[in-house]
């Protein structure tokens, strides 16, 4: 007995996946034909868009450092300017994601990870400087950014 389909099993399976592949074509440019249509009366849907996505704004760190060590000086630079790039790469995604998500959209995607990144990168700072002065204390409490509007 031959393992290979019959002849009449070969259209039918290929017909269905015919079919199937112009259902689902047809789904997708649907779906993308609608997807900038708002519903309802389409006033307060826009209002954002139009409004701007705003600023992030984070506090400076380099004033709130202790006089850094000679050795440390090239390290704490170069993270100072990680920090200012994270800023701008944020507001950045901001511009870039107007519109999306829900109402903690900004929270969760960019300022959360944002925080976590300038955690880090002060933590960084304060090692540097650890390593041959006084661990300076309290600028775990510059990792924090707000949305302004």
């Amino acid at each position: 007995m031959s393992r290979a389909l019959p002849k009449y099993n070969k259209r039918r399976v290929g017909f269905i996946g015919g079919a199937a592949a112009v259902a689902l074509t047809g789904v997708v440019i649907a779906g993308t034909a609608l997807a900038g249509e708002s519903s309802g009366d389409g006033a307060g849907a826009d209002a954002r868009t139009l409004a701007g996505p705003g600023t992030i704004s984070c506090p400076d760190v380099a004033p709130r450092l202790p006089a850094v060590p000679a050795s440390a000086r090239a390290e704490v630079d170069r993270t100072l300017g990680d920090l200012d790039k994270q800023i701008a790469e944020a507001n950045q995604r901001l511009v870039d994601t107007v519109g999306q998500g829900g109402p903690n959209f900004v929270r969760n995607a960019i300022l959360g990870p944002l925080e976590d990144k300038r955690f880090a990168a002060v933590n960084r700072i304060a090692t540097a400087i650890g390593r041959t002065a006084e661990r300076p204390a309290g600028l775990d409490s510059l990792a924090a950014c707000t949305l302004t509007e």
